[in-house]
């Protein structure tokens, strides 16, 4: 058995807790939160649920006030794009694929930029053979 919720094919061996959180938009905190408003047990794994509770978890999450999936990656890009547009800092910097919240970019910043070859000894390699 295949549970979806938002489009997202949930974990069935996790517990529902962890299994939540596979879902774009939804962390720890809120995943105890929407188990404690559908009044199921957060240890129980999501294979051990019955019909009624995942009809219940998956309304909760669809019709609530929650942006997740879709919604919200539409909602981030278009702030980034809206950043973007204005020209201010941290829209030039997602523009320049650097850190946006203040972090170092002299020596780290490996994940932001990408591999990076160095100078080296600015030396030629001596010509091949022929």
């Amino acid at each position: 058995m295949v549970v979806r919720i938002a489009g997202v094919n949930i974990p069935e061996d996790k517990r529902v807790e962890i299994a939540l959180t596979y879902v774009f938009g939804i962390g720890r905190s809120i995943s105890n939160n929407i188990l404690t408003a559908t009044k199921i047990d957060k240890n129980i794994r999501v294979n051990k649920l019955s019909e009624s509770e995942i009809s219940a978890l998956r309304d909760y999450i669809e019709k609530g006030e929650l942006h997740v999936e879709g919604d919200l990656r539409r909602k981030v890009t278009s702030d980034i794009k809206r950043l973007k547009d204005l020209s201010t800092y941290r829209g030039l910097r997602h523009a320049k694929n650097l850190p946006v919240r203040g972090q170092k970019t002299r020596t780290n910043a490996r994940t932001k930029r990408g591999k990076r070859v160095t100078m080296g000894s600015g030396r030629r390699k001596a010509a091949e053979k022929t």
